[in-house]
């Protein structure tokens, strides 16, 4: 009985010691996955067109939620000097919400963010440069070379969905229909041509069934044909522009009401997320 009893208590420890170190290790993979997460920074201003300040109150609602179900952080940040080299190095994603930096430093800052090999969404206004505005192209690197598309030329209003069609086979488009019916939006025209320009490849586009585009008044903000980009990359950077982020809004009724949210278009958001994620998981 003893020998019996000794034997039941070596056991017994054995499992013990086995247990603790199944849980030592499975805790040590837990915290390693943790640490693997990446993070992502949004910038943002929403000073200016309640549509626009719509959105980013939008999407700092809704990018929290997405990063917890998707194993990401997500952080959001108004004070643009934190576009600083000490700052970035701490996030693998920054997003421009609404607007862009205006400090040369800050400029100098995300640019050699970019170059080392930072990931980037941009939304919308963040690609918006009109002379003699308050908002002039002067940084050419940005609006020429990086994002490729130059000056605005023209958008369409009222904000109306479209049909967008998926023009390249890339991450961000993956799993994505062929056709999609987008969130409402204001759609913006461009100066330059992103069918000549080598370093872009455009993901979506405005499909020919979604002429007329925009209801006026002005007979200039409907749009009734052309190629029209929404979406694309630079291959040269870890990055893309995503035209839509520009909600629908009571004007007309005076109460500035949302009256639409970009979000909740499912299409739409999940070329979001396919975006954040391939921006995310890969190498610099």
């Amino acid at each position: 009985m003893t020998i019996f009893n000794q034997n039941h208590q070596t056991i017994f420890k054995k499992s013990i010691l086995l247990l603790a170190l199944i849980v030592s290790f499975f805790g040590f993979s837990q915290n390693k996955k943790e640490h693997s997460k990446f993070k992502v920074i949004a910038f943002y201003t929403a000073k200016n067109d309640q549509a626009h300040i719509s959105f980013v109150h939008e999407a700092n609602k809704y990018f929290p939620q997405l990063a917890a179900e998707n194993h990401f952080q997500y952080d959001s940040t108004s004070n643009w000097d934190n576009l600083n080299a000490k700052f970035l190095a701490k996030y693998q994603v920054v997003l421009f919400l609404d607007t862009r930096p205006e400090k040369k430093e800050q400029r100098e800052a995300f640019q050699k963010y970019m170059e080392n090999g930072g990931g980037f969404i941009g939304f919308h206004f963040s690609a918006f440069a009109l002379n003699d505005s308050s908002y002039p192209q002067d940084w050419n690197w940005y609006h020429n070379t990086f994002l490729g598309s130059g000056e605005y030329g023209s958008n369409t209003w009222k904000p109306t969905s479209a049909v967008l069609r998926v023009e390249s086979q890339h991450a961000v488009t993956k799993n994505l229909p062929t056709k999609f019916t987008s969130a409402p939006n204001e759609w913006y025209r461009w100066s330059n041509d992103l069918t000549k320009n080598s370093d872009i490849e455009i993901l979506l586009a405005i499909d020919e069934s979604s002429f007329p585009l925009g209801t006026g008044p002005k007979a200039h903000e409907i749009w009734h044909s052309g190629y029209y980009p929404v979406v694309w990359t630079n291959k040269k950077y870890k990055m893309l522009y995503v035209n839509m982020g520009h909600n629908d809004i009571d004007y007309e009724g005076g109460t500035n009401k949302t009256l639409s949210y970009t979000f909740e278009n499912k299409t739409q958001s999940q070329m979001i997320l396919n975006a954040l994620l391939w921006l995310g998981n890969s190498k610099k």
